[in-house]
């Protein structure tokens, strides 16, 4: 079993986006925990709303890439825009962060709330 922690981000309708999120999330794989979501100024492109980002801790049989590509078609599901700019406005935002304890995602080591959700998901650099 492979357990993983995924950012979650929104900044379209984020409490419903993020709430159908996990929703679908908790009804496929089982939750082992979900961080605060808070609030966070945008990265990029300033001229949009604040997201709120947050992260949930899963335990799945899929493997990394698998896992990748489900979080994409779920993303789509949810009506994620891929024709706007890369960190433009999104119903959406899904990344596998922390993989079986190794970071994966290096946005980790640039984003002060994603090193918080996870570490209050119980993740800590060794």
């Amino acid at each position: 079993m492979n357990r993983c922690i995924i950012g979650v981000g929104s900044n379209i309708d984020a409490e419903e986006n993020i709430r159908r999120a996990l929703e679908i999330l908790g009804n496929d794989f089982p939750v082992l925990g979900i961080s605060e979501m808070i609030k966070t100024e945008p990265i990029g492109i300033k001229n949009q709303a604040e997201f709120t980002n947050g992260a949930v801790k899963i335990e799945t049989t899929l493997q990394e890439d698998e896992l990748l590509h489900y979080l994409k078609k779920l993303e789509d599901q949810l009506g994620r825009d891929r024709s706007l700019p890369k960190f433009g406005p999104r119903t959406i935002d899904l990344d596998i962060v922390i993989w079986n304890d190794q970071v994966v995602d290096s946005d980790y080591y640039e984003r002060d709330f994603l090193r918080k959700s996870c570490a209050e998901l119980g993740f800590k650099i060794r």
